[in-house]
């Protein structure tokens, strides 16, 4: 059998330590998109806490907890301004440091 004359072309940019990789690791949003995200979330489930209940036990009595300002106004504005946080959270770009 012959044996080739291949030479191992693998140079010493492509090998990469664990180290390099982690400097080089870029996230696809900076640190404070996230803490608005996770503001937005905390938002959202508040508002959805506050919305649920005001229901009876028995369909023959009448509630009027149901009806009530936190119900139809605090809630719901709440869900709105979480979204509306969780938007800009994506759409926020930083400053880059060049």
């Amino acid at each position: 059998m012959k044996k080739s004359n291949i030479k191992n072309t693998t140079t010493n940019k492509n090998v990469t330590t664990t180290k390099e990789n982690k400097l080089n690791l870029q996230l696809a949003f900076g640190p404070i998109n996230y803490i608005m995200m996770v503001a937005g979330i905390v938002i959202l489930a508040i508002g959805y806490i506050l919305l649920s209940g005001g229901g009876s036990d028995d369909p023959n009595t009448f509630n009027p907890a149901m009806f009530d300002a936190r119900r139809l106004t605090v809630a719901p504005i709440l869900i709105v301004l979480g979204f509306v946080v969780e938007i800009f959270a994506i759409m926020f770009k930083g400053k880059k440091n060049e």
